[in-house]
């Protein structure tokens, strides 16, 4: 398959399937017919050579702290539709939540052939802000907001904040928290002061509040849960970090005879698949995963785009959904 044999099938020029495939001014519709064509014919130009040819890097690098995280998954699917759209290519640095290896990749990806990164972020520390602001090549954040670096992030008071408010209108009074590191703002410190606050408006104080911190994964759910029962013998509601560590939780309750919900109401954050397969199904808030991939792809290649680079610094944050299942 040619170039000459894309433009006669979808019925435009030479020169079009040209500036298509290398990321030139195109009317939507004859992208679209350009586009429907390659995927039919499972056409692949040769990246490489294109690069040589214009001049033009059509490489993003995609830092990510877990390759194996349902949401890690749905950003990075974002991020390729939209990329792949646009002749782009991503590659993949799995950082298994290593700070130094995230502070490594940044560092590599700058000094190597790649248009701009984009850093699923976890925790920022001072260390990653210099290398952020020395970063010759643009930089968009996805998951923490920071006033100073593009970023799309969710809304990680608000959403949990509703949730807790409907247990507590539902009459749970004795919590128990399962949280992961502060250092973590999103997920460590303003999902767990999202349950300090609501709990403060129905007169329950954070010293009545029971917290345990452990990681993201489905065991460290299990564990602290199985922590907090040698203690906590009246506990009608566990608001967890993240699904993964609700399901484990969910687990060991249900080990130890406590029935959910009838004994006691588990949430989770994060709407993944495998809480609406556990029993009970696992209430929780959704967040947009994949649509922040995709934001966080199209601020990039705006940024690419040599108007972009002198816009201001854009914050995007996204929306969610309150997901009440079986587990409350």
């Amino acid at each position: 398959m040619t170039i000459n044999e894309i433009a006669k099938i979808a019925g435009v020029s030479n020169a079009a399937v040209s500036r298509y495939l290398n990321g030139g001014s195109l009317s939507q519709e004859k992208k679209a017919r350009i586009r429907t064509v390659i995927e039919e014919t499972g056409y692949r130009p040769d990246t490489y050579a294109q690069m040589l040819r214009t001049k033009k890097i059509r490489q993003i690098g995609v830092i990510v702290p877990k390759i194996n995280s349902n949401s890690v998954a749905a950003v990075t699917a974002g991020i390729s539709k939209v990329l792949s759209e646009e002749n782009y290519m991503f590659l993949l640095a799995n950082t298994d939540n290593n700070e130094k290896r995230e502070l490594d990749y940044l560092e590599l990806f700058g000094a190597n052939r790649v248009a701009g990164v984009i850093l699923l972020a976890t925790i920022i520390t001072p260390e990653h802000e210099k290398k952020l602001s020395e970063s010759s090549i643009p930089v968009v954040l996805v998951g923490q907001k920071h006033k100073r670096f593009p970023c799309v992030y969710h809304n990680d008071y608000d959403a949990p904040r509703e949730l807790d408010e409907m247990l507590l209108k539902k009459g749970c009074r004795k919590f128990c928290y399962i949280g992961v590191t502060e250092r973590d703002v999103a997920v460590g410190q303003l999902r767990k002061q999202a349950l300090i606050d609501a709990c403060k408006e129905y007169g329950i104080s954070k010293e009545e509040i029971v917290f345990v911190e452990g990681t993201f994964e489905q065991n460290s759910g299990y564990e602290m849960t199985e922590k907090l029962l040698k203690t906590v013998t009246d506990m009608d509601a566990v608001v967890c970090a993240t699904d993964a560590m609700a399901i484990g939780c969910i687990r060991a309750l249900k080990k130890h005879g406590k029935r959910v919900p009838e004994d006691v109401s588990v949430v989770g954050i994060g709407d993944t698949w495998s809480g609406q397969v556990v029993d009970p199904s696992l209430t929780t808030v959704h967040y947009f995963y994949e649509e922040s991939g995709e934001e966080a792809a199209h601020m990039m290649l705006d940024m690419l785009d040599p108007k972009g680079s002198r816009m201001p610094v854009r914050q995007t944050m996204l929306g969610y959904e309150l997901k009440i299942r079986g587990s409350v």
